[in-house]
Order: structure tokens, then sequence, then C-alpha cells
């Protein structure tokens, strides 16, 4: 088992904070076990999960780069389970899952993020 599967096997992380970072481009999110991280716009954009960016098969998502720079709009949460990031390229559809987030997630302390994810 690998070192993503041990840390979230069995564990249904829960987002306690969403703060944007502007001037750096970045979301820091701050989960129910202490862990926080900052995700680059530029890398949500990427991972955007909507059908629009990844097919309607639902089964793999791809990594993406986005044509240019990008800043977050807004961030709203979608039930308690996901939030919903608007970019500056006018794109917001994404629902960003907070397990999904984990699996996505770049910081050093989580197992390297490969450029697809088998739901």
């Amino acid at each position: 088992m690998g070192l993503r599967s041990k840390l979230y096997h069995g564990m249904n992380p829960l987002l306690t904070e969403a703060r944007r970072l502007p001037d750096e481009r970045l979301l820091r999110l701050t989960w129910n076990d202490g862990h926080v991280a900052e995700y680059g716009y530029d890398y949500l954009r990427g991972w955007c999960p909507c059908a629009g960016c990844q097919g309607h098969t639902g089964l793999t998502i791809r990594y993406r780069p986005p044509a240019g720079p990008m800043t977050s709009v807004s961030v709203q949460p979608v039930g308690n389970y996901a939030i919903s990031i608007a970019f500056s390229d006018g794109h917001g559809t994404g629902i960003y899952r907070y397990d999904f987030l984990r699996r996505i997630c770049p910081c050093g302390r989580c197992s390297e993020v490969q450029d697809a994810i088998t739901l």
C-alpha cells in the first residue's frame, strides 16, 4: 500500500478552512486532521473534475494544464463534501470533493501526484 493509501485509507477528510492567498496565487486548505496545504490556482484549474474538462466517463481525471496563469475569483462550499472554485478564465463548474483534493495534495508530506487519477 503506497503512502497516500496509508494516509487516507478509511478516512473521510473534512475541510475546516479554505483561505485564498491572492498575492501568492494560492489556496490554503486546512483539514480536520490538522493537515494544511497550499494549492496553486493553476494546479487546481488543471485538475478541474468537471465533465467539460474531463469528459463524461467519470472514471479517470487527468491533469490538463490551463492556457495561462489563473487566479481565483471565489471559493464556495458545496454541501459538506466539496468546494467550487470560480477561476479568472470564467470557468467555475468543477466541484472539488474533499477526498479528491486530498488525493491531489501537492505538499511534501503527501505522496507524489500522478498525471491521472482513477476514481
